[in-house]
């Protein structure tokens, strides 16, 4: 069990084998139990994102179709310039196209009440409080948090991006090492229980791991991602554009009549902010 940090570390190791390298650069380590739950178990923080939810109707594959939404950064920054000073300056990237995209295919769906829950589910590591978990360079497993937002399905739709982009921050910042404590404790208490897919939309970003610098001896890969995507999911990964721009795909599956929709809303979008002064 590994996180795409983890996959990545195994991906370069064989590389590097396959190179005539010796041994690999970062030898790998175990180091499973620094991240068992404490004992005893005493979660510190809500996780909605396990909430025992009833499981909402899914749409058959037959009806789903995949397609690849591509943001360059003048996409970005036409988005940004509708913010709020302070998240035009400290926003991600990554915060502001999840906010668009959650509110996007929650408009495209047309499958919730005003007042239902929609969740946004989003992947974020620990890696950076290695030292606080006492992770040591070369681990490979799971080292990763599900953060939720959670908000009313009409609330989301007439709240201003703005809202949603400051909701996404919040969560993220909430992923602490005393967060990830919390989670391993509630995971032990009850029984490894599933994420909460009732109108979940769960995103992953894998720009940053390294899947288009694995190199087994002849040149970077074209593409580097997941091979596939499942409705409800969505992952951002690194491309460049027919001119080299460094870029973001972020693929989607959704049903026939819904993928029109979401695309026009984020075709909208883009040329509503193009237009703002």
């Amino acid at each position: 069990m590994c996180d795409a940090a983890g996959f990545i570390q195994f991906l370069n190791a064989v590389a590097e084998l396959a190179r005539g390298l010796p041994a690999p650069t970062i030898a790998p380590a175990w180091s499973r139990e620094s991240l068992d739950a404490r004992r005893p178990p005493a979660p510190s923080f809500p996780h909605p994102e396990y909430d025992p939810v009833p499981r909402t109707p899914i749409p058959t594959e037959d009806d789903i179709v995949r397609r690849a939404f591509v943001f360059g950064p003048s996409d970005v920054a036409a988005i940004k310039k509708g913010l709020p000073p302070h998240l035009r300056d400290r926003a991600t990237s990554f915060e502001v196209l999840a906010a668009v995209l959650w509110r996007a295919r929650t408009a495209a769906l047309r499958t919730l009440w005003s007042d239902e829950e929609a969740r946004l589910v989003t992947v974020v590591s620990v890696r950076r409080h290695s030292s606080a978990l006492s992770l040591p360079a070369g681990y490979y497993g799971f080292a990763c948090a599900y953060v939720t937002v959670v908000m009313a399905a009409g609330t989301l739709l007439s709240c201003s991006l703005a809202d949603v982009v400051e909701q996404v921050r919040e969560a993220k910042a909430s992923v602490t090492p005393e967060y990830m404590r919390s989670t391993a404790d509630l995971l032990v208490l009850r029984g490894r229980p599933p994420l909460a897919r009732a109108n979940m939309f769960l995103l992953s970003d894998l720009r940053h791991v390294g899947f288009q610098r694995v190199d087994f001896g002849w040149g970077e890969p074209v593409y580097g991602g997941p091979s596939g995507i499942k409705f409800g999911s969505a992952f951002f990964v690194a491309v460049k554009t027919s001119d080299g721009t460094d870029a973001v795909a972020v693929p989607v599956a959704l049903p026939t009549m819904a993928m029109e929709k979401f695309a026009a809303e984020i075709q909208s979008l883009l040329k509503d902010s193009i237009k703002q002064p």
